[in-house]
Protein backbone atom coordinates (compact mmCIF):
# COMPACT_ATOMS: atom_id res chain seq x y z
CA UNK A 1 0.00 0.00 0.00
CA UNK A 2 1.34 3.13 -1.03
CA UNK A 3 1.55 5.61 2.33
CA UNK A 4 2.57 9.18 2.36
CA UNK A 5 2.94 10.46 5.81
CA UNK A 6 3.88 14.24 5.87
CA UNK A 7 3.35 17.67 7.65
CA UNK A 8 2.17 20.51 6.01
CA UNK A 9 2.87 24.45 7.21
CA UNK A 10 -0.57 26.20 6.35
CA UNK A 11 1.35 29.39 7.47
CA UNK A 12 -0.60 32.11 9.42
CA UNK A 13 -3.95 30.53 10.86
CA UNK A 14 -7.06 32.52 11.82
CA UNK A 15 -9.60 30.20 14.92
CA UNK A 16 -12.64 30.96 14.61
CA UNK A 17 -12.53 32.53 18.16
CA UNK A 18 -10.26 35.22 15.55
CA UNK A 19 -7.21 34.47 17.49
CA UNK A 20 -4.81 33.61 14.99
CA UNK A 21 -0.94 31.76 15.18
CA UNK A 22 1.66 32.48 12.81
CA UNK A 23 1.83 28.92 11.77
CA UNK A 24 -0.22 26.27 11.58
CA UNK A 25 1.28 22.77 10.43
CA UNK A 26 -0.61 19.52 9.83
CA UNK A 27 0.07 16.40 9.83
CA UNK A 28 -1.56 13.92 7.61
CA UNK A 29 -1.26 10.14 6.28
CA UNK A 30 -2.22 9.40 2.43
CA UNK A 31 -2.96 6.21 0.77
CA UNK A 32 -3.00 5.14 -2.18
CA UNK A 33 -3.20 7.15 -5.51
CA UNK A 34 -4.92 9.90 -6.45
CA UNK A 35 -7.04 10.18 -10.30
CA UNK A 36 -8.77 13.86 -10.08
CA UNK A 37 -12.26 12.48 -8.44
CA UNK A 38 -11.83 9.60 -5.97
CA UNK A 39 -10.41 11.32 -2.61
CA UNK A 40 -11.70 10.07 0.81
CA UNK A 41 -10.91 12.13 3.77
CA UNK A 42 -11.27 10.17 7.09
CA UNK A 43 -11.78 12.16 10.54
CA UNK A 44 -10.63 10.96 13.38
CA UNK A 45 -11.90 10.56 16.89
CA UNK A 46 -11.24 12.83 20.42
CA UNK A 47 -7.03 11.51 20.61
CA UNK A 48 -7.08 9.65 17.41
CA UNK A 49 -4.42 10.59 14.92
CA UNK A 50 -3.76 10.56 11.31
CA UNK A 51 -2.22 6.97 10.99
CA UNK A 52 -5.55 4.94 9.95
CA UNK A 53 -4.56 2.20 8.24
CA UNK A 54 -0.72 0.07 8.53
CA UNK A 55 -0.85 -1.56 11.66
CA UNK A 56 2.35 -3.19 10.56
CA UNK A 57 4.04 0.23 10.40
CA UNK A 58 4.92 0.53 14.67
CA UNK A 59 7.78 4.00 14.00
CA UNK A 60 4.63 5.73 13.22
CA UNK A 61 5.45 9.72 14.99
CA UNK A 62 2.01 9.61 16.66
CA UNK A 63 0.40 6.07 17.53
CA UNK A 64 2.28 2.73 17.63
CA UNK A 65 -0.48 1.00 15.98
CA UNK A 66 -3.19 2.25 13.25
CA UNK A 67 -6.66 3.06 14.67
CA UNK A 68 -8.86 1.51 11.49
CA UNK A 69 -6.17 -0.59 10.01
CA UNK A 70 -9.53 -3.01 9.48
CA UNK A 71 -11.50 -0.90 7.52
CA UNK A 72 -9.23 1.16 5.45
CA UNK A 73 -6.67 -0.53 3.16
CA UNK A 74 -6.49 -3.09 0.20
CA UNK A 75 -9.47 -4.98 -0.28
CA UNK A 76 -11.08 -3.59 2.58
CA UNK A 77 -14.20 -1.77 3.14
CA UNK A 78 -12.29 1.92 2.03
CA UNK A 79 -10.28 0.36 -0.33
CA UNK A 80 -6.93 1.88 -1.03
CA UNK A 81 -6.81 0.24 -4.20
CA UNK A 82 -9.89 2.38 -5.90
CA UNK A 83 -10.15 5.47 -3.15
CA UNK A 84 -7.02 8.13 -2.06
CA UNK A 85 -7.71 8.30 1.27
CA UNK A 86 -6.34 11.10 3.68
CA UNK A 87 -6.21 11.52 7.12
CA UNK A 88 -4.87 14.74 8.97
CA UNK A 89 -4.15 15.28 12.75
CA UNK A 90 -6.53 18.14 13.90
CA UNK A 91 -4.98 21.33 15.59
CA UNK A 92 -5.27 21.28 19.09
CA UNK A 93 -3.85 17.42 19.05
CA UNK A 94 -0.07 16.33 19.91
CA UNK A 95 0.38 13.82 17.15
CA UNK A 96 2.08 15.96 14.55
CA UNK A 97 -0.36 19.22 14.16
CA UNK A 98 0.08 22.46 16.30
CA UNK A 99 -1.39 22.49 19.80
CA UNK A 100 -0.57 23.40 22.88
CA UNK A 101 2.24 21.21 23.33
CA UNK A 102 3.81 22.70 20.22
CA UNK A 103 6.70 25.70 19.87
CA UNK A 104 5.47 29.14 19.99
CA UNK A 105 7.72 30.70 17.16
CA UNK A 106 7.18 33.91 18.88
CA UNK A 107 8.43 32.92 22.09
CA UNK A 108 10.57 29.86 21.61
CA UNK A 109 8.31 27.86 24.20
CA UNK A 110 5.33 25.51 24.21
CA UNK A 111 1.92 27.30 23.45
CA UNK A 112 0.61 25.56 27.00
CA UNK A 113 -2.46 27.13 27.66
CA UNK A 114 -2.27 30.45 25.46
CA UNK A 115 -2.60 28.67 22.45
CA UNK A 116 -6.50 29.53 20.75
CA UNK A 117 -9.41 27.66 21.70
CA UNK A 118 -10.18 25.47 18.78
CA UNK A 119 -13.40 24.31 17.64
CA UNK A 120 -14.60 21.38 14.93
CA UNK A 121 -15.39 24.32 12.57
CA UNK A 122 -11.42 24.93 12.79
CA UNK A 123 -10.57 21.33 11.75
CA UNK A 124 -12.52 21.36 8.77
CA UNK A 125 -11.04 24.75 7.57
CA UNK A 126 -7.31 23.25 8.50
CA UNK A 127 -8.55 20.14 6.35
CA UNK A 128 -9.72 22.20 3.99
CA UNK A 129 -6.48 24.16 3.42
CA UNK A 130 -4.63 20.86 3.40
CA UNK A 131 -6.20 19.56 0.61
CA UNK A 132 -5.27 22.56 -1.31
CA UNK A 133 -2.20 21.94 -0.60
CA UNK A 134 -2.17 18.38 -1.80
CA UNK A 135 -4.16 19.58 -4.90
CA UNK A 136 -7.61 17.73 -3.91
CA UNK A 137 -10.46 20.45 -4.69
CA UNK A 138 -13.25 17.85 -4.65
CA UNK A 139 -14.04 14.92 -1.96
CA UNK A 140 -15.68 11.58 -3.14
CA UNK A 141 -16.91 10.86 0.56
CA UNK A 142 -16.09 12.20 4.17
CA UNK A 143 -16.27 9.58 6.91
CA UNK A 144 -15.87 9.77 10.35
CA UNK A 145 -17.25 8.47 14.29
CA UNK A 146 -17.35 10.09 17.37
CA UNK A 147 -16.37 13.38 17.20
CA UNK A 148 -15.09 12.98 13.95
CA UNK A 149 -18.69 12.19 13.31
CA UNK A 150 -19.47 15.81 13.98
CA UNK A 151 -16.60 17.02 11.86
CA UNK A 152 -17.89 14.85 8.46
CA UNK A 153 -21.50 17.40 9.13
CA UNK A 154 -19.36 20.09 9.46
CA UNK A 155 -18.10 19.59 6.10
CA UNK A 156 -21.40 19.37 4.54
CA UNK A 157 -22.70 22.26 6.42
CA UNK A 158 -19.48 24.76 5.22
CA UNK A 159 -18.30 23.09 2.25
CA UNK A 160 -21.36 21.28 0.62
CA UNK A 161 -19.94 21.89 -3.07
CA UNK A 162 -16.89 20.22 -2.41
CA UNK A 163 -18.18 16.39 -0.97
CA UNK A 164 -20.58 14.51 -3.07
CA UNK A 165 -20.69 11.56 -0.08
CA UNK A 166 -21.08 12.00 3.94
CA UNK A 167 -20.85 9.19 6.57
CA UNK A 168 -20.86 10.33 10.22
CA UNK A 169 -20.77 7.10 12.12
CA UNK A 170 -21.77 6.64 16.16
CA UNK A 171 -22.16 10.56 15.62
CA UNK A 172 -25.15 13.39 16.57
CA UNK A 173 -25.73 16.87 15.83
CA UNK A 174 -24.61 17.56 19.43
CA UNK A 175 -23.69 16.07 22.59
CA UNK A 176 -26.29 15.55 25.18
CA UNK A 177 -26.32 16.67 28.81
CA UNK A 178 -25.13 14.06 30.02
CA UNK A 179 -22.07 13.99 28.19
CA UNK A 180 -21.18 17.21 29.15
CA UNK A 181 -21.40 16.76 32.91
CA UNK A 182 -18.92 13.68 32.51
CA UNK A 183 -16.51 15.68 30.24
CA UNK A 184 -16.75 18.36 32.62
CA UNK A 185 -15.82 16.19 35.59
CA UNK A 186 -12.83 14.87 33.18
CA UNK A 187 -11.40 17.95 32.38
CA UNK A 188 -11.77 18.89 36.50
CA UNK A 189 -9.73 15.88 36.87
CA UNK A 190 -6.98 17.39 35.56
CA UNK A 191 -6.85 21.16 35.81
CA UNK A 192 -6.82 20.25 39.86
CA UNK A 193 -4.11 18.12 39.32
CA UNK A 194 -1.10 19.64 40.94
CA UNK A 195 1.22 19.36 38.23
CA UNK A 196 -1.01 21.11 35.52
CA UNK A 197 0.19 24.59 36.79
CA UNK A 198 -2.38 26.49 34.47
CA UNK A 199 -1.37 24.72 31.76
CA UNK A 200 2.41 25.33 31.64
CA UNK A 201 4.29 22.22 32.45
CA UNK A 202 6.82 21.85 29.91
CA UNK A 203 9.80 22.80 31.15
CA UNK A 204 12.84 20.11 31.91
CA UNK A 205 12.17 19.84 35.48
CA UNK A 206 8.37 20.04 35.19
CA UNK A 207 6.11 16.78 35.86
CA UNK A 208 2.57 16.42 33.45
CA UNK A 209 -0.45 16.12 35.61
CA UNK A 210 -0.33 12.47 34.83
CA UNK A 211 -2.91 11.57 37.74
CA UNK A 212 -5.62 13.99 36.84
CA UNK A 213 -5.50 12.71 33.17
CA UNK A 214 -5.59 9.11 34.02
CA UNK A 215 -8.67 9.59 35.69
CA UNK A 216 -10.63 11.90 32.39
CA UNK A 217 -9.26 9.15 30.34
CA UNK A 218 -10.57 6.33 33.12
CA UNK A 219 -14.05 8.06 33.06
CA UNK A 220 -13.95 7.83 28.92
CA UNK A 221 -13.34 4.76 28.93
CA UNK A 222 -16.41 4.00 30.48
CA UNK A 223 -18.61 6.15 28.25
CA UNK A 224 -17.60 4.25 25.64
CA UNK A 225 -18.20 0.81 26.80
CA UNK A 226 -21.98 -0.63 27.31
CA UNK A 227 -23.32 -2.04 30.73
CA UNK A 228 -23.73 -5.50 29.06
CA UNK A 229 -20.11 -5.55 27.56
CA UNK A 230 -18.33 -4.71 30.46
CA UNK A 231 -20.20 -6.99 32.35
CA UNK A 232 -19.60 -9.83 30.07
CA UNK A 233 -15.99 -8.89 29.99
CA UNK A 234 -15.16 -8.35 33.48
CA UNK A 235 -17.78 -8.93 35.33
CA UNK A 236 -16.90 -8.68 39.71
CA UNK A 237 -13.96 -10.80 39.00
CA UNK A 238 -10.67 -9.59 41.10
CA UNK A 239 -7.97 -8.96 39.24
CA UNK A 240 -5.27 -11.20 38.89
CA UNK A 241 -2.07 -11.86 41.61
CA UNK A 242 0.51 -10.11 39.50
CA UNK A 243 -1.90 -6.74 38.92
CA UNK A 244 -0.85 -3.90 40.95
CA UNK A 245 -2.82 -0.70 41.73
CA UNK A 246 -1.86 2.48 39.56
CA UNK A 247 -3.37 5.07 41.93
CA UNK A 248 -2.91 4.69 45.94
CA UNK A 249 -5.82 3.20 48.11
CA UNK A 250 -7.60 4.00 51.42
CA UNK A 251 -6.21 1.54 54.54
CA UNK A 252 -9.75 -0.15 54.16
CA UNK A 253 -9.39 -1.09 50.14
CA UNK A 254 -6.52 -3.67 51.23
CA UNK A 255 -9.32 -5.67 52.47
CA UNK A 256 -11.19 -6.09 49.29
CA UNK A 257 -10.07 -7.18 46.14
CA UNK A 258 -9.05 -5.27 42.90
CA UNK A 259 -10.79 -5.40 40.38
CA UNK A 260 -9.94 -6.57 36.86
CA UNK A 261 -12.34 -3.67 35.69
CA UNK A 262 -10.39 -1.24 37.43
CA UNK A 263 -6.96 -3.25 36.60
CA UNK A 264 -8.33 -2.59 33.20
CA UNK A 265 -8.86 1.01 33.64
CA UNK A 266 -5.54 1.70 35.80
CA UNK A 267 -3.22 0.25 33.03
CA UNK A 268 -4.90 1.47 30.31
CA UNK A 269 -5.15 5.03 31.62
CA UNK A 270 -1.06 4.71 32.45
CA UNK A 271 -0.71 3.68 28.46
CA UNK A 272 -2.77 6.81 28.14
CA UNK A 273 -0.80 9.37 29.88
CA UNK A 274 2.50 8.23 28.02
CA UNK A 275 1.23 8.97 24.29
CA UNK A 276 -1.27 11.91 24.89
CA UNK A 277 -0.91 15.49 26.12
CA UNK A 278 -3.51 16.80 28.96
CA UNK A 279 -3.73 20.05 27.72
CA UNK A 280 -4.66 18.46 24.00
CA UNK A 281 -7.10 17.06 26.15
CA UNK A 282 -8.92 19.79 27.17
CA UNK A 283 -8.67 21.19 24.32
CA UNK A 284 -10.68 18.66 22.06
CA UNK A 285 -13.20 17.85 24.68
CA UNK A 286 -13.97 21.69 24.47
CA UNK A 287 -14.36 21.02 21.13
CA UNK A 288 -16.59 18.40 21.17
CA UNK A 289 -18.63 19.85 23.66
CA UNK A 290 -19.40 22.78 21.86
CA UNK A 291 -20.05 21.61 18.63
CA UNK A 292 -23.73 22.30 17.55
CA UNK A 293 -24.63 21.76 14.21
CA UNK A 294 -27.45 24.07 14.15
CA UNK A 295 -24.76 27.18 15.14
CA UNK A 296 -25.84 30.10 12.69
CA UNK A 297 -28.72 28.79 11.53
CA UNK A 298 -32.48 28.04 12.26
CA UNK A 299 -32.02 24.40 12.82
CA UNK A 300 -30.12 21.61 11.87
CA UNK A 301 -32.14 20.59 8.70
CA UNK A 302 -31.78 24.50 7.79
CA UNK A 303 -27.11 23.95 8.49
CA UNK A 304 -27.89 20.76 5.75
CA UNK A 305 -29.74 22.32 3.46
CA UNK A 306 -27.20 23.32 0.91
CA UNK A 307 -26.06 20.04 0.80
CA UNK A 308 -27.10 18.05 -1.94
CA UNK A 309 -25.38 14.79 -1.91
CA UNK A 310 -25.59 11.07 -0.29
CA UNK A 311 -25.87 10.45 3.40
CA UNK A 312 -24.71 7.36 5.08
CA UNK A 313 -25.94 8.08 8.91
CA UNK A 314 -24.32 4.86 11.29
CA UNK A 315 -24.84 3.85 14.79
CA UNK A 316 -25.05 1.07 17.44
CA UNK A 317 -27.89 -0.16 19.37
CA UNK A 318 -26.26 0.15 22.89
CA UNK A 319 -24.21 3.12 22.19
CA UNK A 320 -25.33 5.58 24.96
CA UNK A 321 -22.84 8.34 24.64
CA UNK A 322 -24.16 9.19 20.84
CA UNK A 323 -27.52 7.04 20.88
CA UNK A 324 -29.50 5.57 17.96
CA UNK A 325 -32.20 7.91 18.62
CA UNK A 326 -29.45 11.34 18.41
CA UNK A 327 -29.08 9.87 14.86
CA UNK A 328 -32.28 8.99 13.81
CA UNK A 329 -33.11 13.06 14.55
CA UNK A 330 -30.10 13.71 12.47
CA UNK A 331 -31.33 11.86 9.86
CA UNK A 332 -34.74 13.30 10.18
CA UNK A 333 -33.17 16.47 9.58
CA UNK A 334 -31.54 15.17 6.90
CA UNK A 335 -34.21 14.35 4.94
CA UNK A 336 -36.35 17.58 5.99
CA UNK A 337 -33.55 19.21 4.23
CA UNK A 338 -34.13 16.96 0.97
CA UNK A 339 -30.85 15.05 1.37
CA UNK A 340 -30.62 11.16 0.19
CA UNK A 341 -30.14 9.45 3.15
CA UNK A 342 -30.26 6.05 5.05
CA UNK A 343 -29.63 5.50 8.66
CA UNK A 344 -27.94 2.12 9.15
CA UNK A 345 -28.19 0.72 12.55
CA UNK A 346 -25.87 -2.06 14.04
CA UNK A 347 -27.31 -4.44 16.62
CA UNK A 348 -24.31 -4.45 19.07
CA UNK A 349 -23.78 -3.90 22.79
CA UNK A 350 -20.02 -3.03 22.19
CA UNK A 351 -21.05 0.68 22.71
CA UNK A 352 -19.55 3.29 21.87
CA UNK A 353 -16.75 2.11 20.50
CA UNK A 354 -18.54 -0.56 18.32
CA UNK A 355 -17.06 1.56 15.59
CA UNK A 356 -13.69 0.89 16.05
CA UNK A 357 -13.77 -3.16 16.97
CA UNK A 358 -16.78 -4.43 14.54
CA UNK A 359 -15.67 -4.37 11.11
CA UNK A 360 -17.63 -7.03 10.12
CA UNK A 361 -20.72 -4.94 10.68
CA UNK A 362 -19.07 -1.88 9.69
CA UNK A 363 -17.38 -2.26 6.88
CA UNK A 364 -19.63 -3.88 3.93
CA UNK A 365 -22.43 -0.96 4.16
CA UNK A 366 -19.58 1.67 4.12
CA UNK A 367 -18.50 0.09 0.95
CA UNK A 368 -21.19 -0.33 -0.50
CA UNK A 369 -22.14 2.92 -0.10
CA UNK A 370 -19.44 4.68 -0.90
CA UNK A 371 -19.41 2.99 -4.42
CA UNK A 372 -23.19 3.03 -4.95
CA UNK A 373 -24.72 5.65 -2.54
CA UNK A 374 -28.47 6.03 -1.58
CA UNK A 375 -29.49 6.35 -4.86
CA UNK A 376 -28.06 3.09 -6.03
CA UNK A 377 -29.97 1.74 -2.81
CA UNK A 378 -26.81 -0.08 -1.83
CA UNK A 379 -27.59 1.12 1.74
CA UNK A 380 -31.56 1.40 2.86
CA UNK A 381 -32.88 2.96 6.43
CA UNK A 382 -32.93 -0.12 9.18
CA UNK A 383 -34.48 -0.16 12.39
CA UNK A 384 -33.59 -2.26 15.11
CA UNK A 385 -36.30 -2.32 17.91
CA UNK A 386 -35.17 -4.52 20.57
CA UNK A 387 -31.12 -5.01 21.07
CA UNK A 388 -30.19 -8.50 20.91
CA UNK A 389 -27.33 -9.93 22.61
CA UNK A 390 -24.04 -10.44 20.38
CA UNK A 391 -21.19 -12.33 21.05
CA UNK A 392 -19.08 -10.19 22.85
CA UNK A 393 -15.03 -9.37 21.62
CA UNK A 394 -12.49 -7.56 23.24
CA UNK A 395 -12.26 -4.15 23.01
CA UNK A 396 -8.72 -4.49 21.78
CA UNK A 397 -8.41 -1.12 19.63
CA UNK A 398 -9.75 1.44 21.89
CA UNK A 399 -6.92 2.64 23.34
CA UNK A 400 -4.43 3.59 20.20
CA UNK A 401 -7.78 4.93 18.53
CA UNK A 402 -10.16 7.31 21.12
Amino acid sequence: MNVDHDTVSLGEFEFDSGETIPELEITYEAYGEFDGDNAVLICHALTGSAHVAGRDRVDSADQARAWWDDIVGPGKAIDTTEYYVVCANVPGSCYGSTGPKSENPETGEPYGTDFPPVTVGDWTEAQRALLDELGIPHLHAVVGGSVGGMNVLEWAKRHPDHVDRIVPIAAAARLDTQCLALDAIARRAITTDPNWNQGHYYGEDDEPPSDGLALARQLGHVMYLSKASMERRFGRRAAGRDAVRTFPTDAAGAFFPYRDVESYLDYNAEKFTERFDANSYLYLTRAMDNYDLAAGFESDADALAAFNGDTLVMSFTADWHFTTQQAEALADSLREAEANVAHHVIDSDHGHDAFLVEPDNVGPPLSDFLDAGVDGKAVTDSVVEDSQESDFAPVHNSLFSR
